[in-house]
């Protein structure tokens, strides 16, 4: 049987779990692993709930969470208990963590469940792509041999050091980092007088900087690319003289704990004092954490590390540079810098070299970040002659529509339902989630496929690998593929209305309360659609394409000439299903596709080619922006949108790759099995 929540008692504290969203109302002294299990969050327990095994961690975070209407404290949870207090002595527990199987709920409570414990971890999947990339990068690593001292020429160390720079490189201007200073004597005597000098200059008016010394002869320097997404962080690690990627990895974004989308965050801020720093802190600990795993892959020191480039939204943007993001949180939505932005890596918290530059790319607009400036760097509708249309979807869609004649941007709020949250039984794409699904119209029987199982559910191989990793909710790319299939099936109306009269064809139609759900496994965890879940799409995807529509509207075009998919979503997403869905607009399916982590991409190829900054800096500047919001004409478009694939445009592309189902519009009481229900008064 599948696990549910008690009844939701008003007077019960409410329970929040972080990253899922899902939340509950729980008496006074239930164990947190039994609130967890009973909202469907997983949380590993191997032990059984003895404290023995200390893979139930959880965070209580602290602080005001208006969204949520929660205010979490340490105070709301059980003091110590005997098993955690065991646990603690003989293994570490962590400051901050706690055995959920141990702690009870005393008092409303936003309970982070740790990435680093969690065995059925997000999958992040932000990979390099393998372009080449032409070199001409920011930094030059100049090898010298120095003039030994002499009582008869008493210049410094230092000064003869930059003479043969200049007679040998001819930087004749030449600043120093201070920090070098204390070093040069001992380096230049290891090297027994032969020494590489790291030469940094970005902009070629700006003077040259000496910024790293070695001794005796340093043929390599590396570089990170960095993509600071709201939900995960992907970093590579590139040699920038072979331009080479040497190393990738990527984690969860530590910041979901504050609030799974951008506007909580932002709220979190304005609620709790120490919330910017928290953030801020938060993700800086991140990215050190992951630049320590990318060189101990690539066998890299971190000190020779020596330049670093960063792209996010602006809420990311703002928080990685310690910049408080109040001000996006509301018309007129102002950043505080639009512009790229470079600064030293130890000021901004980051093991590195102690010289190491850091350079990060422009934003486009409030709500339009450095990450859709290095998707658009990346994949160049301002160089091209078709119109292309650039989405990455995500919690917040940032849209690029343009061609080298006129590129224009906005963005719209989907919120985090593509992402799992807010769906009843989703969850991000992680080992155990349904990724594929596949209805046959007739029978209405569904295939899945699952992450981290080869077969399909009808498949040979797949009960047993299914025993072992479970199937545990349905992810993203699941979510858009099950309610296409589910219109192309018949079972839903293009309104997004699951028809209960198919009850009576087959027992996957499943009545709930006044409306009508889609069985997708049943078992002990049942995966269900609901009309709430397809609700929730509807929304995301009407939001998605009003935007779009308008940045149409604005280049007075009917059509778009190719589409381009970003972000980790849009990477594994099936174009077919989410033009089915109404999520882009009708084009030639051969012209749509996926490209991969662009933003990431954009980010190394600035680290490698000092060209491309200021490539994108003068793009960005051009970009016109349209703010949706302003727009007249954004709610007549959403709401044509709610339709699938869309109550008012065509899609003549999409119907000679599929066939579309008749139209057919169900009224409530036809949804509820052809019932009529009359509202009772009181």
């Amino acid at each position: 049987m599948l696990n549910v929540p008690p009844k939701d008692n008003k007077t019960d504290p409410l329970v929040l779990f972080m990253p899922s969203g899902k939340r509950g109302r729980f008496p006074v002294g239930t164990p947190i692993l039994d609130a967890a299990r009973s909202l469907g969050v997983y949380v590993e327990s191997v032990c059984g709930g003895r404290g023995i095994c200390g893979r139930c961690q959880v965070e209580v975070q602290e602080g005001q969470f208006a969204k949520h209407g929660i205010t979490s404290s340490n105070g709301h949870i059980s003091e110590f208990g005997p098993k955690e207090t065991r646990y603690a002595d003989k293994r570490e527990l962590k400051e901050g963590r706690r055995l959920s199987c141990s702690a009870t709920v005393q008092g409303d409570l936003v309970i982070d469940v740790p990435q680093d414990v969690a065995v059925n971890a997000q999958v992040v999947r932000k990979d390099s792509d393998e372009r080449v990339i032409e070199r001409n990068a920011a930094i030059q690593m100049c090898y010298v041999e120095v003039e030994e001292p002499d009582m008869h020429k008493p210049l410094g160390d230092l000064d003869r050091l930059m003479a043969a720079l200049a007679t040998d490189w001819g930087f004749t201007e030449l600043d120093v980092d201070f920090h070098i200073l204390p070093q040069v004597q001992a380096i230049l005597r290891k090297g027994e007088w032969k020494v590489t000098a790291a030469i940094h200059r970005d902009e070629e008016r700006e003077r040259p900087r000496m910024i790293a010394l070695y001794p005796g002869l340093k043929n390599e320097a590396y570089g990170i690319a960095c993509d600071i997404g709201s939900t995960t962080i992907a970093m590579h690690l590139s040699s920038l003289l072979s331009g080479r990627t040497v190393a990738s990895a990527g984690t969860s974004n530590p910041q979901i704990r504050f609030g799974e989308d951008l506007m909580s965050r932002v709220s979190y801020v304005m609620m709790n004092p120490d919330g910017r720093a928290a953030m801020t802190k938060a993700v800086r600990d991140a990215l050190n954490g992951l630049t320590e795993r990318v060189c101990s892959q690539g066998g890299v020191s971190r000190e020779d590390v020596l330049e670093a480039v960063f792209v996010g939204n602006p809420i990311m943007h703002h928080l990685f540079l310690g910049i408080d993001p109040t001000e996006l949180g509301g018309a007129p939505f102002a950043l505080a810098v639009s512009g790229a932005v470079r600064a030293a890596a130890h000021d901004l918290g980051l093991s590195m070299n102690r010289g190491t530059r850091v350079y990060v790319l422009p934003c486009i607009a409030g709500h339009v970040g450095a990450d859709a400036a290095g998707a658009t760097l990346t994949e160049g509708p301002h160089r091209q002659d078709e119109m292309m249309l650039l989405v990455d979807i995500g919690t917040n869609a940032e849209i690029v529509l343009g061609n080298w004649i006129r590129t224009v941007a906005a963005s719209s709020p989907t919120g985090p339902a593509f992402e799992g949250a807010e769906i009843s039984c989703g969850q991000r794409a992680a080992a155990g989630a349904i990724e594929r699904v596949r209805i046959d119209p007739v029978t209405l029987e569904p295939r899945f496929r699952v992450i981290g199982i080869e077969p399909w559910s009808d498949e040979p191989g797949f009960a047993e690998a299914a025993a072992t990793i479970g199937v545990t909710g349905i992810c993203g790319s699941g979510i858009i593929e099950v309610i296409a299939e589910m219109f192309l099936a018949g079972i839903i109306s293009e309104d997004g209305v699951v028809d209960g009269s198919l009850a009576a064809r087959s027992p996957r139609i499943v009545q709930s309360g006044r409306t009508y759900s889609y069985l997708l496994r049943d078992g002990e965890q049942k995966i269900m659609v609901t009309q709430g879940d397809v609700r929730a799409i509807q929304l995301a995807k009407a939001a998605l394409y009003a935007g779009v529509k308008l940045l149409m509207d604005k280049q007075g075009i009917d059509h778009v000439d190719r589409i381009g998919l970003a972000g980790a979503f849009g990477t594994f997403i099936d174009p077919k299903y989410a033009m089915v869905l109404g999520l882009i607009p009708d084009c030639d399916l051969d012209k749509v596709k996926a490209v991969g982590n662009a933003a990431g991409t954009g980010a190394r190829m600035c680290l490698l080619n000092r060209g491309h900054r200021r490539e994108i800096e003068e793009t960005v500047r051009k970009i016109e922006k349209i703010e949706t919001a302003l727009e007249s004409k954004f709610q007549e478009h959403f709401v044509n949108a709610m339709a699938m694939p869309n109550k008012a445009d065509a899609f003549p592309k999409l119907a000679e790759a599929v066939t579309l189902p008749a139209r057919k519009a169900l009224a409530n009481d036809e949804a509820a099995g052809g019932r009529r229900r009359r509202r009772s008064r009181e």
